[in-house]
């Protein structure tokens, strides 16, 4: 037996996972902690899902949950014994739900919505095998944005560029974003986009993952 078998780091000893998702925050992240994953974006409607959940009313940690687990549940239908990753984020300030941006001028007005106040991230993640749901997790953080007047928002868009409009913030926390800010209580990983510590904590006891 080689030293790599006993310490059971022969990639093929461990299950396959694939990420429902083509977020290149979420494929960073687990690329950086070290997990093997391929790549299978989800079909389903977000837009109908969210509708549905909050004409009941849902809150925005049980919609983030809702919609990481129909992404996981979809890709599922064709990865047979993998497991599949989902997950979601969801933006709620003061009552209300944000979208990402479709243009720079929708960026500016999120911003100007955002200036000020606080706003959370409820990101959640999700583990489907074989369409059953095997794990799932949800974090939040709080994000306490500093007022900001038009002409610095204008002067931090013309920086950063539509490269924003694939945050639902319209921010890069890992970049100038973090100059938005002035209070932050939270998880790095879950403003990002995925709890990444409650995952891998439950890979490891499950014994699905090691270095």
């Amino acid at each position: 037996m080689t030293q790599l078998d006993q310490l059971g780091l022969i990639k093929n000893s461990f299950p396959s996972f694939v990420l429902a998702s083509n977020s290149a925050a979420r494929q960073s992240m687990l690329r950086n902690a070290g997990l093997h994953f391929s790549v299978q974006a989800s079909n389903v409607d977000e837009a109908a899902i969210k509708q549905s959940l909050l004409i009941l009313d849902q809150t925005a940690a049980n919609l983030a949950g809702v919609l990481a687990e129909a992404k996981a549940r979809e890709v599922s239908k064709n990865a047979t014994d993998a497991w599949v990753i989902g997950g979601d984020q969801v933006l709620l300030c003061e009552g209300a739900y944000f979208d990402k941006a479709v243009d720079l001028a929708a960026a500016k007005s999120t911003l100007q919505r955002l200036g000020g106040r606080c706003h959370e991230l409820h990101a959640a993640v999700c583990l489907v095998r074989d369409e059953k749901v095997m794990w799932q997790h949800t974090s939040v953080a709080r994000m306490w944005m500093r007022p900001l007047s038009d002409a610095f928002i204008e002067a931090y868009l013309d920086l950063v560029g539509a490269a924003v409009l694939g945050s639902v913030g319209c921010y890069h926390i890992e970049g100038r974003g973090v100059q938005l800010f002035e209070r932050i209580e939270g998880d790095y990983f879950t403003i990002m986009g995925l709890p990444l510590l409650p995952l891998l904590n439950y890979l490891h006891g499950q014994k699905l993952v090691s270095l």
